[in-house]
């Protein structure tokens, strides 16, 4: 008996051995199959973000490591997320891909492309601005623990006090990552460095009771059942969250704040990227990974051209049709837009009657897409205004991902720093945009695919993305969704906003153009308010290329209709033809075309 137990142990002990020598190898080394190796790419990636892990809440609640900790911003950091993308890259490209099976090629195909365009834009790592009036860390930080962090016991409040504790640690390493871009000769546009120096001395002239971090903790304190925790607890909670304000965040800011007064005098023209170090090569580069195309500039700005020829042919017969006959289709529409029957009040009240709004209309077109869809997602979108601390510089909308397990939906946020900006007359076109069938219904849908790496389901391509969005709103005017010629007019204005983003990005980062002059050209074309403009033109010098994904995204995602159109005939199923596009999660351009391509051979054989 002794002897079985031996060999018993001696086998175990065996396994163990092999398991643990399976598992080194799997981290250090090429894993020996090619899903492995994907588990381990992304899950390295995780680990090393916890803001993104209580983003996507994927993992249990027992493997909660990450909610009291905050991501890297140090240029060592930095470096450290290029080494992985370019040895990620080379491992890849150690297994034999026609060994694959169709879904396995997609996969191999679409992280290839991914690692490979970010390697390819190696030499402008640094060719970006942390901190910016848009999207910087500086209110994306504070937006991501009011809108992101979840509090529904003790221990999660602790965490978001532990975090609000390390805004000093990530103010610190940002900052030595904006000393390092300043030394490359990588210095913002001045109105960047006057926009978010006046964002955040408005951010901390309050009493630490007022903010928004302080406010929004204190609701979901409240929303704890009372037998889950004591007033003394609570109490305790708001006492520390309120010390983390005045004792770390809000000096925090002060250090950022005192950085950036001291870069402003550096800061002394508003030019694009055409300006960088390299700043031709590196647009080049921005133009081809935003698009995922191998469109130059020149071409992007030449399509640009002709689509808003096209596109203003359209509204000026609307326009016309409306007694609008004289000037630029952009102050013609904003006389439309300013009649006080196409705006909301600029009081609570009108804020609250337009998010209504904004839902009616997504519930509505939800309910009318049986003809065209199949394929819906499970989670929930729903409607919220823009947090105030960001509304002054945030878009007039976007959209924000729901979480893996269920428990956030999808959020619209509408921007209600003055509803009047945007008329009632485009409300229906940036509902089926942000929300449905536009990029609720795309990201939903990738987060919820089986049997595929997980990487699938969260890959970013900007062009399959905003191109699908863009695509939804004119798909909703051929379901009939916007029968009303003045919702078609803002339709309109919005692919005309589209369509001159060609021009305006491809005119600032490539042509040189001033900030006034591209602002002039959006104003004349779109009919958009100037704000808004304004807000966009100022995007556009801090995100080279990613404004240009859109318009190419949805042209390629038409032509690919057309296209199967034309090959199937009467076997042409435009539910099936959605089903393909959205089904595999984000791809590149060209892989969604192959995609495409294939279902097109198989329904013919059908």
């Amino acid at each position: 008996m002794k002897r079985v137990f031996k060999w018993l142990a001696i086998a175990l002990a065996s396994v163990v051995l092999v398991l643990a020598a399976l598992i080194a190898h799997t981290i250090y080394f090429k894993p020996l199959k090619l899903n492995w190796f994907y588990t381990k790419v992304f899950a390295t990636f995780a680990i090393d973000s916890p803001e993104m892990l209580s983003s996507m809440r994927i993992l249990p609640g027992w493997l909660d490591f990450y909610s009291a900790k905050l991501d890297d911003a140090s240029p060592k950091h930095e470096q450290e997320m290029l080494d992985l993308v370019k040895n990620s890259l080379a491992t890849i490209k150690q297994y034999d891909r026609e060994q694959l099976d169709r879904e396995g090629q997609l996969s191999y195909d679409t992280l290839t492309y991914y690692l490979q365009i970010q390697a390819d834009g190696e030499a402008y790592d640094k060719h970006n601005f942390p901190v910016n009036q848009m999207q910087g860390v500086q209110s994306a930080l504070p937006d991501f623990m009011v809108q992101v962090h979840q509090v529904q016991n003790k221990g999660e409040a602790e965490s978001y006090i532990a975090r609000l504790k390390l805004f000093p640690t990530k103010f610190t390493q940002l900052t030595e990552a904006l000393r390092l871009r300043e030394s490359l000769g990588i210095i913002p546009p001045r109105f960047t460095v006057e926009k978010v120096l006046k964002q955040m001395n408005g951010m901390i002239a309050g009493a630490p009771e007022q903010d928004p971090l302080y406010v929004t903790f204190k609701e979901k304190l409240d929303k704890i059942p009372a037998g889950e925790m004591d007033a003394e607890t609570r109490t305790r909670l708001l006492a520390s969250v309120a010390a983390a304000l005045k004792d770390q965040v809000y000096p925090a800011y002060r250090g950022l704040i005192s950085y950036f007064t001291a870069l402003s005098p550096k800061a002394k023209e508003n030019n694009g990227a055409w300006s960088l170090p390299n700043g031709d090569a590196y647009y080049a580069w921005a133009v081809r990974m935003h698009t995922t195309t191998d469109m130059t500039p020149q071409q992007v700005h030449e399509l640009g051209l002709e689509e808003v020829a096209r596109v203003s042919a359209e509204m000026d017969a609307i326009l016309k049709s409306q007694g609008l006959n004289e000037g630029t289709i952009g102050a013609r529409v904003q006389q439309l837009a300013r009649s006080p029957e196409q705006q909301y009040a600029n009081t609570p009240e009108g804020k609250k009657a337009m998010l209504a709004q904004y839902q009616t209309i997504l519930d509505e077109v939800n309910k009318g897409l049986d003809s065209a869809f199949d394929l819906r997602p499970e989670l929930g979108v729903k409607v919220e205004q823009v947090p105030p601390s960001s509304e002054a510089t945030a878009p007039g909308a976007y959209y924000m991902p729901g979480a893996f397990d269920g428990s956030r939906p999808g959020v619209f946020y509408a921007n209600m720093r003055n509803p009047g900006d945007t008329p009632k007359f485009a409300m229906r076109t940036l509902a089926y945009h942000e929300g449905i069938p536009g990029h609720h219904f795309q990201i939903a849908i990738a987060q919820e695919m089986q049997n595929v790496p997980f990487f699938r389901r969260v890959l970013p391509f900007t062009a399959y993305q905003e191109g699908w969005a863009l695509y939804a709103e004119r798909l909703a005017y051929e379901m009939g969704f916007q029968k009303n010629p003045l919702d078609n007019l803002g339709r309109l204005r919005d692919e005309m906003m589209r369509a001159t983003r060609l021009v305006v990005d491809s005119g600032i980062h490539y042509k040189h153009w001033t900030r006034e002059q591209a602002i002039s050209y959006m104003m004349d074309n779109t009919g958009m308010a100037e704000g808004d403009v304004t807000a966009e033109i100022e995007r556009y010098f801090v995100n080279p290329g990613q404004a240009l994904a859109y318009k190419v995204g949805m042209l390629k995602i038409l032509a690919l209709r057309e296209h199967a159109k034309q090959e199937l005939g009467a076997k042409f199923d435009l539910k099936q033809f959605h089903n393909e596009v959205l089904s595999h999660g984000a791809l590149p351009l060209s892989v969604l075309e192959r995609v495409i391509n294939d279902w097109i051979a198989k329904r013919k054989q059908a």
